[in-house]
Parts: C-alpha cells; structure tokens; sequence
C-alpha cells in the first residue's frame, strides 16, 4: 500500500506474554532481531514445547525453551491420595514409558515402609520384564516421530508397528495399554495370566524383525547421515554441567546407567551391556537407543526363563498388599470369586480390612527416602517424603526431560533452523514428564 494511502489505517503491534521483554531488549541492544515460535502448536516438539528462536537468516543466534503447557499438578495432587492410589497419578506424568514412574515410586515406599527385601522374587522379575518392554517401546517412539519429523513416513509406520506388537503384550499383562498402575507397592497387581510368556516370545521375534528393517532404513541412508551427523552436538562437559543423563550422556562415551551403579529390582544378576558412542551428535543418539532396544531384549528373555518357576507376586503382609487377591474374574479383571465370597459371606473381619485398606490405605513410617532407576530418557529420581499417615506428605519426581531439556540452547544455537527438529527429536523429551 502506498505511503500516502496508509492514512487513518489502525496498525497493529505485537503485545502480550513475553514479546514486549523481547522487544525492548532489541531496542535497548539496537539491533533487528527475528524472533519466531516454534511450537507450543507444531508437530516436531514432542508436545506442548515451546520454543523461542532468535534467528539471523536460516541461523539460530539464540533458543530457549518454554514449558509448563501442560500444567497437570500430577505431584501435589499425589498428596491427597493414598500411597497406593499414587501409581495411578505418576503413571501420567511420562505417558511413553509409564512403568519406570511406577516402579521408582514403589521402590521408594517399599524402602520408607523396610520391605524391600520381602518383595517376592517374582515381583520384580515381572517388573523387569515390563521395564525393558517399556524401554524398547519407549524407543520405537522416538525412532519412528525422529523419522517422521525428517519426512521418512516408512520409518515412522514401521516403530509405530513394532510397538504395537508391545502394547498388546502389556494389555495382556496389565490389562492396559498406557498408564498401567500394574506395579504397586509390594509387589504388582497381578501374576502373568497364563500364556503370557509365550507371547512375548512370539513378540519378540516379530519386534526383531522390525528392527532389522528399520536399520537397513536408516543406518545407510545417507539422507539420514546428513541431516544427523554433526549435529545437536554436546560433549561430555556439557552433559555434566547440565545433569543431562540416559543416551545423550552414553553418547559422549560415558557408559552411565543406574542399572549397573546402583542397581535395584535385581538388576545386578542380569547379563547385558551399557551401549556407548562417542560422537556426542544426533546420529550417535540414535546408535545408542537402537543397541539399548537389544540389550533389553536380552534382558526381557532373561526374564521368561525365570518366569517358568511360580511364586507369589505382592509381599506376604495383608496390611501392605492392596488390593487383597486380585486375580482375573468372570469378569476379564478382578477380585477373585474365593475372596469374594470370604469377605461376603465368611468373615466380618476380613471384610472390615478390606475396606479399611481400600478407602484408607496403609501407614508408611515417618521418613524421607530417595530412589533412583534408569528411564529410557535418563535417570528418574522421586523424592518421597511421609509424615507417618496414609498419603504422601511431600511427593517430587526428577524427571530427565526436565533437566534434559536445558541442553536446547547449547545444541542449537549456530546451527540451522532445520537443524532445531533433529535437536529436540534427539533428546526425546516427554511433556508429560516435564509438566508435572
């Protein structure tokens, strides 16, 4: 429009949120910045990530990230709930791999409550057993959103159908596809039902035929070695001053796992290796979880193995395991018609325990505990905290999206903005687990 046309138009001036810090800074600097979002709408962050670009042509200068989209409350809302109604809350909070949430919190009661070691041995074979299912799974989704993010539709279709051969063992299993609450505090919620075992045979035979197709996809394709190679690059030191952890600090060389320095649900009788890479790029990122995925398959028929002996799966303590027998019923998932019937008809008693432990819950000793285990995306912390009752009086979790997350700025400022997707896709990171 023509200057002399242009009067008694209204303009328009960008406001609101942080836009007038930004543009401020840029008055008081001088300078003609561009400023763009990318994200929290955009299908390349991995969620509601926001991410804040400072660019010079096709050239990052700055990145921040943005977060708190999600806003759930998941941790002060587990302070209103029973401990055992907690898994169901911390289920959520990584939707791609909720069974390590479940597992930490559980491993932390059972140490506040002093049952670690009564937790049945087949309990935490099981729990194994769907953490290295998870982890596989939880990989297959980065591996197939990576590619689909850098326009390889055929990767993305392949991980997304290898996962789902997963899923319907963790259906099977727990009765669930996502956000189980299948291990609680104790033990978990239910024994393996009969052929499972043999159906995760079957899968993994069909997981590792997807993956062999998914390596010849990837691992030659020079169009893949272009846009990862070099780039997202974070050493070491840069890992270490940031608490980045799980395969961006094993792609620097250092072979870190919880699993092996401070091994928890009898990790330490397993045979299997701590993949590394020193490359410290995306294509090393991408090394790592693919090696992982097979290391976990060498864990997960460990486990089959010692599956073949029966035993208990929830502590012997009636006041710990809630809830009391469950088993599948006439109804596909339930108490079982014995219990059932005991508590209906048989014993006043057993029915006022079970109702007090159901709607009250049990009491944990006052104490704080903290424990750690090896999350597909790094190290998970929870933190609990009791004050002797029948809910938590302080839950917090260390999430490693959270802290993995400080390492954008590093990875992408100097590089291209193209180069921002393959930066984020390779620190996989999860809202869910973020936004607590």
């Amino acid at each position: 429009m023509p200057l002399d046309e242009t009067e008694g138009v209204p303009s328009f001036e960008a406001s609101g949120g942080d836009w007038s810090d930004i543009a401020e800074e840029a008055a008081r600097l001088g300078e003609e910045r561009i400023v763009v979002n990318m994200g929290p709408q955009h299908p390349s962050t991995h969620g509601v990530l926001r991410l804040m670009l400072e660019i010079d042509g096709e050239t990052v200068t700055e990145a921040r990230a943005g977060i708190g989209y999600l806003h759930t409350g998941i941790e002060k809302n587990m302070e209103y709930r029973t401990w055992t109604q907690g898994v169901t809350f911390c289920t959520r909070m990584d939707y791609v791999a909720p069974l390590f949430q479940e597992a930490a919190y559980c491993l932390a009661i059972e140490k506040l409550l002093g049952i670690t070691d009564d937790v049945p041995e087949r309990a935490s074979v099981i729990r194994v057993l769907m953490m290295e299912l998870n982890r596989i799974s939880s990989h297959l989704v980065f591996l197939a959103t990576g590619g689909n993010e850098l326009g390889a539709t055929t990767i993305m279709i392949l991980g997304f159908t290898a996962r789902e051969e997963i899923l319907k063992i963790f259906e099977m299993i727990s009765g669930l596809r996502m956000n189980h609450a299948y291990i609680r505090p104790g033990g978990v919620a239910q024994d393996v039902p009969p052929g499972a075992i043999d159906s995760v045979r079957e899968a993994l035979v069909k997981v590792r035929g997807y993956f062999r197709q998914l390596e010849d996809l990837m691992l030659a394709n020079p169009i893949l070695h272009a846009r990862m190679k070099d780039v997202g690059v974070l050493s070491l030191a840069g890992c270490m001053a940031l608490g980045v952890t799980g395969p961006l600090l094993r792609a620097t060389g250092l072979p870190y796992d919880v699993r092996k320095t401070d091994p928890y649900c009898g990790y330490e009788t397993y045979d299997f290796d701590v993949p590394t890479n020193d490359a410290a790029d995306s294509w090393a990122r991408l090394l790592v979880r693919v090696e992982e995925c097979y290391q976990s398959m060498r864990i997960v028929e460990q486990c089959l193995e010692r599956l073949a002996k029966p035993g208990p799966v929830m502590v012997a303590d009636k006041k710990v395991a809630w809830p009391a027998q469950l088993a599948i019923g006439t109804d596909g998932m339930g108490n079982s018609l014995d219990h059932i019937r005991e508590i209906m008809g048989t014993s006043m008693e057993s029915l006022i325990h079970h109702f007090k432990l159901v709607t009250e819950g049990f009491r944990v000793p006052a104490g704080q505990v903290f424990q750690t285990v090896e999350h597909p995306r790094g190290e998970l912390g929870v933190h609990l905290v009791s004050d002797g009752g029948t809910k938590p009086y302080r839950a917090h979790f260390r999430d490693p999206s959270f802290n993995n997350l400080q390492a954008v700025s590093m990875m992408c400022e100097g590089g291209q903005v193209a180069d921002v997707v393959v930066a984020v896709a390779s620190i996989d990171p999860v809202l869910g687990g973020v936004d607590r």
